[in-house]
Order: C-alpha cells, then structure tokens, then sequence
C-alpha cells in the first residue's frame, strides 16, 4: 500500500490559544511528501487570541473561517475545502506523531474501508487523572471492542468522496457527533478499521471536577444518539456499561499508575457516576425515561 496518498488535514478549533500553535507544529513536522499534504485550520468563531496565532503560519497553513459554532459545522466547512481524495482529522488540543499519516493514510487503499482511527495517548508529563482519560479514549477498544464500534474525530482518517456521500457530520448534533458518522458509515456498508502506528497525543482533563462533566456529557448526549440508531445498535447486541466495567479498566490501570488501584478505582467512580448522572439528566431532556 502507497504511504504517499494525497491527504488533506482537518483540524477545527474554537478558542484554541493555548494549544492551536503546538498542534500546528506538530502537522507542519509531520514525515509526508509536501506536496501531497494540504493543512486546513478551521477557526469556529474564536474570540481569544487563536487568529493571531494562525496567522504566524499562513504562508504553510490555509486557515478557514467557519461562524457557525459547532464542530460538526466546522468539520463539514473543512471537508467542503478540501482538495485532496483523503480527509484526516484531528483536534486543537492534540498534536500529531511524525508518522502519524504515513500509517494511518494506507489502510484506506481498502475499497471496504470508511474510517480509519489511530491511537490515542495522553501527553506527558500528565498526572493520574490525565492518564485515566487516555484509558476513555481508547481507541483500539472503541473500534475492536465496542459493539458498534465507533471511531473518534481526534484521529480519523476517511475517503472525501465517502464522506460527502454519507453526509458528512450531522450539524444537529452537539456532541457525539462522531460516534453518528460512525455508525451511518457502518450502515452505509464500510468497515472501520483501528491503526496502532498512527499516533495523536490528547490533553487528557486533568481535575476531577472536568472527569465528572466529561462523563455527564457523555451519558447526556448517548440518549439522543442512541435513540437515534436504536434498530441498529441493538442489531450489534448493544450492552451497557455499567460501574463494574469501569472498575475492570480501572484494574488494568493499575500497573501503568503504579499501584495505586484504590485511586484508580476512584476516578473511574467519578467518571461513572458523572455518566449516569448525565444519562438521567439525559432521558429527562429528551423524554426517554427508561434507563
């Protein structure tokens, strides 16, 4: 398989000024050809310092301006630019590994194959908390384990052509709106396949407070979605995941937080209850009450 594909990179920020730059960096050093590699920064709106910032880059960068807040909008704003036949993206708080396309770009030689996701680790230096959020974002698990699997915008790669076919990202959605596009290109037929050499460094949430507020988001917004594909996700003989998973993942932490299990288990406890607390909230919202 060819690692030279033409590829174009999206990256949508909102607000991004402590870490657009670091993310931009991190692409402009990627190990690709130049001129197969088109990078388009997709500015939502920003009221803080992210355009001044951009503009230090724009003579190597083309910097989009997208008002409609929402990332699906400017994902969808990215992918209607592009000039490539391959879209990648990745997020304004992530920066990219040198090889990150040269393995993530040949899996789509595969005719079957709709979305490409790559591995997702938490940047060090971080702290306990930090590093249980690279476990939530699992992307191997996601894909491989998860049932429907579904891949996450930070490292994706798909086909443009696929991608305008399917409808691109749902702007109605406000969250979750990858697991969405995920589950539509499942149906639509296409494989999504994981890639381990393809590496994107996240800022993991590091208090306690935002592990809670990412698990609420998570469980709040998964009614909506999972309504949504309902016929579907029980196809895939969907299961929830109730506190003793996390408890499981918190076990196998264990080693990587050096020992420290009872704090493990703590901050899956606190992800957890966020999650089902966002699942009530939810169900309320949106009149689905059985939880």
């Amino acid at each position: 398989m060819s690692a030279n594909r033409p590829v174009s990179v999206v990256v949508p920020v909102y607000n991004g000024e402590r870490t657009i730059a670091d993310t931009v960096r991190s692409l402009l050093a990627l190990d690709y050809p130049a001129e197969c590699l088109e990078l388009i920064v997709v500015d939502n709106g920003s009221s803080d310092r992210t355009a001044e910032i951009l503009a230090r880059f724009s003579d190597r960068i083309r910097v989009i301006h997208q008002p409609r807040r929402g990332r699906s909008q400017a994902r969808n704003a990215g992918i209607a630019a592009a000039r490539h036949s391959a879209v990648a993206f990745i997020d304004a708080d992530c920066t990219a590994s040198p090889g990150w396309l040269k393995h993530l770009v040949p899996r789509l030689e595969d005719p079957g194959v709709g979305i490409v996701g790559g591995r997702i680790v938490t940047a060090r230096p971080c702290n306990a908390i930090e590093e249980f959020g690279e476990r939530l974002h699992d992307h191997r698990q996601s894909i491989e384990t998860y049932a429907p699997p579904y891949a996450m915008t930070g490292n994706w790669a798909s086909p443009r052509g696929l991608l305008l076919e399917i409808g691109g990202f749902d702007e109605k959605i406000s969250r979750g709106e990858d697991c969405d596009l995920s589950y539509r290109m499942l149906q639509a037929g296409y494989r999504i396949v994981y890639e381990d050499g393809a590496v994107v460094s996240l800022r993991s949430r590091s208090t306690l407070g935002a592990l809670f507020r990412e698990g609420f988001q998570h469980g709040f917004y998964s009614v909506p979605l999972l309504a949504r594909h309902e016929a579907f996700v029980r196809g895939y003989c969907y299961a929830s995941e109730p506190l003793h998973r996390y408890k499981q993942l918190a076990r196998k932490m264990a080693l990587t937080l050096r020992g420290k299990a009872d704090e493990a288990t703590r901050l899956a406890t606190v992800f957890e209850t966020g999650k089902r607390a966002g699942k009530i909230c939810g169900s309320v919202r949106f009149g689905r009450l059985e939880l």
